[in-house]
């Protein structure tokens, strides 16, 4: 069945940076961006995000407007967007935020090295799919969600999920809020990490949009297959 239309969005210092050293979640951009953010998850099908991102700002990854959740649930939806979180080992605690925050389905994809008894417990509020052997195996894990209904995800991170899935050839497009803003330092996560390309396999990027947003730029880029 192939795979959902896949875009990632985030914001990044002007130096690229996505969080601190300390990888201690920053206030980049402001509230006009926020909404647009909520705007995103309000239209997606699922976000999607990487269990470093859960354990380090345990977020929500709910649609903060209740317009735009009442404009779900009028069209049938549940008002928030199913919610996915990678975690090849089932790491993620059972009280994260995702699990207590808002109505809506969950799924943690996982790998066949998580513990049978941790995957056990999380099934009791999540769907758990299980792709890849030592880690989960991301290009199985698209066609599995594209199985069940997702035709649009939204990736929130973090940087290592961002390079597992454009290192795969999975992801669509990127939007990138750049705020007014330097961070500094080799160990502060920047929007990719990961591996990295070689120069003969550098991803390119076709810019489709940039828009000035209060005291920032945003970009809108196409990934070049």
């Amino acid at each position: 069945m192939g795979k959902p239309f896949v875009f990632i969005n985030s914001a990044m210092s002007a130096d690229g940076k996505i969080s601190t050293k300390e990888r201690i979640q920053v206030r980049i951009s402001g509230n006009i961006d926020f909404d647009r953010m909520d705007s995103l998850r309000a239209g997606s099908d699922a976000i999607m995000v990487g269990i470093g991102t859960i354990l380090a700002d345990d977020p929500s990854l709910t649609v903060k407007s209740e317009t735009r959740r009442a404009e779900r649930r009028q069209v049938g939806l549940e008002e928030n967007p199913i919610r996915v979180v990678v975690d090849s080992t089932a790491r993620i605690p059972l009280d994260a935020d995702i699990f207590k925050k808002g109505e809506g389905r969950r799924v943690i994809v996982v790998s066949r090295a998580a513990s049978s008894e941790k995957v056990r417990q999380l099934e009791e509020n999540a769907t758990i799919v299980v792709a890849g052997d030592n880690k989960v195996d991301l290009v199985t894990a698209m066609e599995k969600l594209r199985e069940m209904g997702v035709n649009r995800l939204m990736v929130e991170g973090g940087a290592t999920l961002n390079w597992g899935l454009l290192s795969n050839g999975l992801v669509d497009e990127i939007y990138t809020f750049v705020g007014n803003l330097v961070i500094g330092g080799n160990m502060s996560p920047t929007l990719v990490d990961g591996a990295g390309f070689v120069e003969e396999e550098i991803m390119k990027l076709k810019l489709i949009e940039a828009e000035s947003i209060e005291e920032g730029i945003l970009l809108k880029w196409k990934v070049l297959s």
